[in-house]
């Protein structure tokens, strides 16, 4: 009885029980993945915080630099890290030559 017992329940935790997780855990996570309305309202509302926080950060810049003909407004150009074709003319590729 036990011989025939132990390989049934195996078969049936392997075909049944693992694919029933794996496809409950997929379902779980695709409706977590998504956003729901309330997400979506919570983020129109920091846009708009965003939006108008910036207006009034140019507002006081344009008094600022009205007040003070010196001011200079924050330098707005993006950094970048450093690359490695910045090196000098050795790292530009037009002008790489194989030194073997």
């Amino acid at each position: 009885m036990e011989d025939f017992l132990l390989p049934v329940i195996i078969v049936g935790m392997l075909f049944i029980g693992l694919p029933w997780i794996v496809l409950h855990h997929l379902t779980k996570w695709r409706a977590a993945s998504s956003l729901t309305r309330d997400d979506e309202m919570m983020l129109d509302a920091l846009h708009d915080t965003a939006r108008r926080l910036e207006e009034r950060l140019i507002t006081v810049e344009r008094i600022i630099a009205a007040d003070y003909p010196d001011f200079k407004g924050p330098d707005f150009t993006p950094r970048r890290a450093p690359s490695p074709l910045d090196a000098g003319p050795d790292a530009d590729p037009n002008t790489y030559r194989r030194s073997n």
